[in-house]
């Protein structure tokens, strides 16, 4: 009895771990998994291919993903597809991470935004404008025209596993 009583006197004249939020905001642990993004190269292509590997591997069936094909005239990933359409619902989203592990090309990443509010139910829904990243700086926007038969990147090279 007089442990608990002890227990409580401490608690009592400690100070309270409350945070006032919208003024003071704590900083995200490392493997905090929040708001997604859809990544570009440093040349401003998209490196999401439209594989919807995420979209098989989402168990909430949050993401949408429509592939195209690219053409020279259009550009906009370095493959021989794009997404077209990428919507992820963000009410279904249980922010797993299993659409960042099953991306290929490393196009979804799951950042450390965690403010999420929605009005109604049509803006929980992020589509792609809303997910990619800006262009870095000396890229270009998507689409790109690309010389027929030609095409340059800056990937960085696969190395090869036998080195």
């Amino acid at each position: 009895m007089i442990e608990g009583l002890w227990t409580t006197l401490k608690a009592f004249f400690s100070k309270p771990v409350t945070i006032s939020y919208p003024e003071e905001k704590r900083p995200v642990r490392v493997r905090f998994k929040g708001r997604h993004t859809l990544k570009r190269y440093d040349n401003g292509l998209e490196k999401c291919i439209g594989c919807a590997l995420c979209a098989a591997a989402c168990p909430a069936d949050a993401i949408f993903v429509e592939a195209a094909e690219n053409t020279d005239a259009a550009r906009y990933s370095p493959g021989e597809r794009y997404a077209s359409t990428y919507e992820i619902n963000m009410l279904r989203c249980i922010f797993c991470g299993f659409c960042e592990d099953a991306c290929p090309t490393e196009a979804i990443v799951l950042g450390d935004n965690y403010e999420l509010s929605f009005v109604d139910r049509a803006a929980s829904i992020y589509t792609k404008d809303l997910l990619l990243e800006p262009v870095a700086e000396g890229g270009q926007l998507t689409p790109q025209e690309t010389p027929p038969g030609v095409f340059t990147r800056s990937v960085p090279a696969m190395q090869d596993p036998s080195d």
